[in-house]
């Protein structure tokens, strides 16, 4: 499956063309299940080696079992992402949030300012960590992990809000760096 034919970012870095047999079947996985395969995905294909890590790595943080909801990871990759104003992932993972959610308002709100979004007090604190450790990881003290812990999350509930927050500050600096262009289909669903 193509894409067009089109380049995903700034760079000259096509996909490997054919792409291999399981390459092809996780886009063919990714167009079923999301009726798209996200750019993102074309833009890693040019190594294969490198898309398997993302994948594997995205996979593992915003899919596995964890005290932390799909909805949870995808409001942290938008908080983040509003911090970082990475447009690529202000598109992709607002619209999870609105398919997820249900709401689109509230995919808007967390975009612009989650502040201004109703959430629950936990929902909250999760997001107030997650834009602490983006402007200023260095600045966590044991009071803010206190503060999840006192609030209901486990130690482990606060590895993965970091691992995600962490992920998504990481990925938002590739995307804007490579002007990486987000699936034109994101802009009108669920909405």
């Amino acid at each position: 499956m193509k894409n067009n034919d089109k380049l995903t970012t700034a760079l000259d870095l096509p996909a490997v063309d054919p792409l291999p047999e399981d390459t092809q079947k996780y886009f063919d996985l990714c167009a079923e299940k999301l009726g798209l395969v996200p750019n993102v995905l074309y833009a890693h294909a040019f190594d294969i080696e490198k898309l398997n890590a993302f994948t594997g790595l995205y996979n593992e943080i915003m899919l596995a079992p964890s005290g932390l909801s799909k909805l949870d990871r995808e409001m942290i990759a938008v908080v983040v992402s509003a911090e970082n104003r990475c447009f690529y992932c202000l598109v992709a993972h607002g619209q999870a949030v609105r398919a997820l959610s249900g709401d689109p308002v509230l995919g808007e709100m967390l975009v612009m300012n989650y502040r201004v979004a109703p959430l629950e007090p936990k929902q909250r604190a999760m997001l107030d960590f997650s834009l602490k450790m983006t402007k200023s990881s260095a600045s966590i003290e044991e009071i803010d992990r206190q503060t999840l812990r006192d609030i209901g999350y486990s130690d482990r509930d606060i590895w993965d809000i970091a691992n995600t927050a962490a992920f998504f500050n990481m990925t938002n600096r590739v995307a804007s760096a490579t002007q990486m262009e987000p699936n034109a289909e994101y802009h009108s669903q669920n909405r």
